[in-house]
């Protein structure tokens, strides 16, 4: 969109497409949700000279005028990104989401280390009471 908020561009791109369609933008600003491929997006956006704004996703949920859809989705994250009370979110760079991910992999360990306690203690409980009626 310009400054004027007409659109100038309204293109479907597929993933091999996106760095060779902003090599031939003007460096400009790039709003975009939130999300962990997004920081990888960001990154290589800002290494061609554009300025890259990312938006939780929950808070651009609140301008999608009508069903949700990529066209939608991108109608309002242009509208949100202008809006000066939006929050935004620092680019990660590759060490911070190595740290994430080692993280929430642990968490996941945690969860279903958890998940499996309760489930043999709960076999066993059973397993106890059905010998007791016996």
């Amino acid at each position: 969109m310009d400054a004027n908020g007409q659109v100038v561009v309204r293109r479907k791109l597929r993933r091999s497409e996106v760095l060779a369609f902003f090599q031939s933008l003007t460096p400009c600003l790039v709003g975009m949700e939130a999300c962990a491929t997004a920081h990888h997006w960001a990154r290589e956006l800002i290494a061609l000279g554009h300025t890259v704004k990312l938006m939780p996703p929950g808070y651009v949920k609140a301008y999608v005028k009508r069903n949700k859809n990529d066209a939608a989705d991108a109608e309002a994250i242009c509208e949100a990104v202008t809006r000066p009370t939006m929050r935004f979110v620092p680019v990660k760079d590759t060490e911070q989401q190595s740290v994430l991910m080692l993280h929430r992999a642990r968490n996941l360990l945690v969860r279903q280390r958890t998940m499996l306690v309760n489930a043999l203690r709960a076999i066993w409980r059973s397993l106890a009471l059905s010998r007791r009626r016996v």
